[in-house]
């Protein structure tokens, strides 16, 4: 395996290139520890000892740093350690020690983030955040039915009614508005994510 470049990638760090291909992000000390120089041959115990157990054990060292200061999705937390160009095998390696301890749960951080938020977002709204963040719908509705089951909020309905109600409170809603009027209203219960039929059931007992 030949060194063929060395390219810096911030003051502290290079992305090192075998045989043309890049290979891994090493920092400057790393590259004399193991005689990096473009044109040098690096040994297979050199590489499988960077690769298997330098890299591996960075990754995870940085995915219990960002769990200490924040909750994070398997998803999240995967692109967070592809932004340090660690190797599918190194964030692999991180992920599986840090949901072996449960610092990583995504579902215990699905649960956590309806409980935070269906107070006050609509149950499509939350649904869609989590899906962004990486969450499964399966594990989205385990968990809906697991804290409904449990009767932690209620009736989702009738909350997101309430919610209903509150915004067109806000909005200044009355049943005798012009139709465009109402029509505008609704386009934006809509975007909030709520359903059509609690829109206006809403809007009747208003």
């Amino acid at each position: 395996m030949i060194i063929s470049d060395i390219i810096e990638f911030d003051k502290k760090r290079s992305k090192v290139y075998i045989d043309g291909e890049f290979a891994f992000l090493l920092y400057k000390g790393e590259l004399r520890d193991y005689s990096i120089k473009i044109n040098n041959e690096l040994s297979e115990n050199s590489y499988e000892t960077i690769t298997k157990e330098l890299l591996p054990k960075r990754a995870t060292k940085r995915a219990m740093n960002l769990l200490q200061k924040k909750d994070y999705t398997e998803k999240q937390l995967r692109d967070k350690l592809s932004e340090g160009l660690y190797s599918d095998e190194a964030m692999d390696a991180a992920i599986d020690y840090v949901k072996s301890y449960r610092y990583l749960d995504d579902r215990r951080f699905a649960r956590d983030y309806v409980v935070y938020h269906i107070e006050a977002r609509s149950k499509n709204r939350v649904v869609n955040d989590l899906v962004s963040k990486g969450i499964s719908k399966q594990t989205i509705i385990d968990t809906f039915e697991e804290l409904e089951n449990e009767g932690l909020f209620g009736d989702i309905s009738e909350n997101q009614l309430n919610q209903i109600t509150d915004l067109l409170n806000k909005k200044h809603y009355r049943s005798d508005m012009e139709y465009k009027d109402k029509q505008k209203i609704m386009a934006f219960l809509l975007r909030k994510g709520y359903d059509m039929d609690l829109i206006k059931k809403a809007m009747e007992n208003t």
